[in-house]
């Protein structure tokens, strides 16, 4: 009857991951709330991707950031009732980039 127990304790922990890194390949999707700025920004290596990537992600209301090395984009999904284009674009700034929305 132990063997029973573990044998479904295994599965169901093995389901519940596999769900949840199924979960972490889809895109994010802005929610109602939230908004997606992008930003074209001077990063010149992996260095300083990885500078914006550290440091942005803790910004007041930032949901979601990805960044694009060879078009030198990052966008950024946030709660709009906690911050704006601005903030985050001074955010960027203030690590020493320099920093313009990227046209549409």
């Amino acid at each position: 009857m132990k063997a029973v127990k573990i044998i479904l304790a295994v599965v169901f922990l093995f389901s519940v991951s596999a769900v949840s890194a199924q979960d972490k390949n889809v895109e994010k999707k802005p929610k109602s709330k939230d908004e997606q700025v992008v930003f074209s920004v001077n990063l010149h290596c992996e260095s300083c991707e990885q500078k914006v990537k550290k440091n942005i992600p803790y910004e007041k209301g930032v949901k979601d950031l990805t960044t694009d090395l060879s078009k030198q984009l990052v966008t950024i999904t946030y709660q709009k009732d906690k911050t704006d284009k601005a903030k985050l674009k001074k955010a960027i700034e203030k690590l020493g980039f320099t920093c313009e929305e990227a046209k549409k």
